[in-house]
């Protein structure tokens, strides 16, 4: 099944290597971008994507509160947060609203195996 996935990141480096590996694993997918939360919420209105990926840090709005208004809005999508900062709080508090986190720089292994739990997700139970 082709998905749509929203890449946020104020890095346009850092979406480009999101979608560069997204690319090698995922080609068929629609890949969105967005460069704050802002962006984002106008991209998940328009394109109504089926997975998010959030930069932590971003200006205005980090990735983690815009993490927790999508998951309250959109339950059932897959987000991830991505962070070079794998403080425990970051790390608990990313699990208590029901977002995966990825640490950066991230890499394709890191982002196949969230991609995989995702996709599983998606599909929702096997019968």
């Amino acid at each position: 099944m082709n998905y749509k996935i929203l890449i946020v990141d104020d890095s346009k480096l850092a979406r480009m290597a999101a979608i560069k590996a997204l690319s090698v694993l995922y080609p068929d997918w629609t890949r969105l971008e967005a460069a704050n939360s802002d962006e984002a919420m106008r991209a998940i209105q328009d394109a109504r994507p089926d997975i998010v990926l959030l930069d932590f840090n971003m200006p205005g709005k980090s990735g983690l509160d815009l993490a927790a208004e999508l998951l309250a809005e959109h339950p059932h999508m897959p987000v991830a947060v991505i962070s070079a900062n794998r403080q425990q709080q970051i790390l608990d508090r990313t699990t208590a609203i029901g977002a995966f986190f990825l640490a950066k720089p991230l890499t394709q292994d890191g982002l196949a195996a969230f991609l995989e739990t995702a996709v599983d997700h998606l599909r929702g139970p096997k019968s």
